[in-house]
């Protein structure tokens, strides 16, 4: 039962609802919600708060509209940097996606689109997402899904677009890398292959520092060797090189995707160089 304290602090939200047609659901990191409980109140926009790292929605029969808030679990002036990734699954349809900032709506998925499943990515200063249901004779085929990441990397929203930076890491973003990136490894290049909307660069590892998740496979209990494949934009015309490098980068959707990626002489230097100054933002065991 409510206390009149309580109650007195909710009337106020809940007439804003009535008044705006939305309802709202409590924090988490997945939601999966039915467009049947609209079935005849197809104004009805249902607020959704999403706050964590990574998660997923699923929007079953979709009729009316969703606001999506995607927000981190920690309040930080760092959240303001954030991007976030989304990417449809295959049977994704129903509606079309749009980002809502301050009621001006710009086009991010349509509806056709979204079986593709491609990654779309934007600051999070860009808005919420905005699911709004396409009207269909027949809503039990429909299904809206997505998987969501909030990133805070380099390329941010640029990570998969046409306009991804391919510019080297400068000397403090290599150093930054090498603690804070999902995946921090020493090896070669053994292929690279051009794929239609990115690069592929097989790689193997003779040192692994850290892997967020299972990119990279080993090659047995007696062999201490690894073997992935780290993905670039396409536009950035990655070849194959000689010689060992210290590859960093991203995981997105259990995929690697490549940050900083110097020869590893060239980073033992700088490593060694900011040591000798005591400006190394954290250790590496280089021997």
């Amino acid at each position: 039962m409510l206390t009149p304290m309580l109650a007195s602090l909710l009337l106020p939200l809940l007439l804003l609802c009535r008044i705006s047609f939305c309802q709202y659901s409590s924090d988490q990191c997945s939601w999966k919600g039915s467009g049947l409980t609209h079935e005849g109140h197809a104004r009805d926009v249902e607020q959704v708060y999403l706050r964590c790292s990574q998660g997923s929605l699923e929007w079953l029969y979709p009729t009316g509209a969703i606001i999506v808030n995607l927000r981190p679990n920690t309040v930080s002036p760092a959240a303001a940097r954030l991007s976030v990734c989304i990417k449809p699954s295959a049977h994704s349809s129903g509606t079309n996606i749009y980002l809502d900032r301050n009621g001006k709506l710009r086009l991010l998925l349509r509806d056709q689109d979204q079986a593709q499943g491609k990654v779309q990515c934007f600051s999070i200063q860009e808005g919420a997402v905005f699911i709004e249901a396409v009207p269909h004779m027949d809503i039990s085929r429909r299904i809206t899904a997505f998987q969501y990441e909030l990133v805070n990397d380099r390329l941010g929203p640029l990570a998969h677009s046409q306009g991804a930076p391919c510019q080297p890491c400068s000397d403090t973003e290599m150093l930054l890398a090498v603690c804070t990136n999902d995946f921090v490894a020493r090896g070669s290049i053994k292929k690279v292959e051009q794929e239609e909307e990115h690069s592929s660069v097989t790689v193997e590892i003779s040192r692994l520092y850290r892997q967020k998740t299972q990119v990279f496979v080993s090659g047995g209990v007696r062999v201490r060797r690894w073997t992935g494949h780290i993905k670039m934009p396409l536009q950035c015309r990655v070849r194959f090189g000689e010689g060992e490098f210290l590859f960093t980068g991203t995981v997105r959707f259990g995929e690697a995707w490549m940050g900083c990626a110097p020869r590893y002489k060239d980073f033992l230097q700088l490593y060694h160089e900011a040591q000798d100054r005591g400006t190394n933002p954290c250790h590496v065991d280089t021997y």
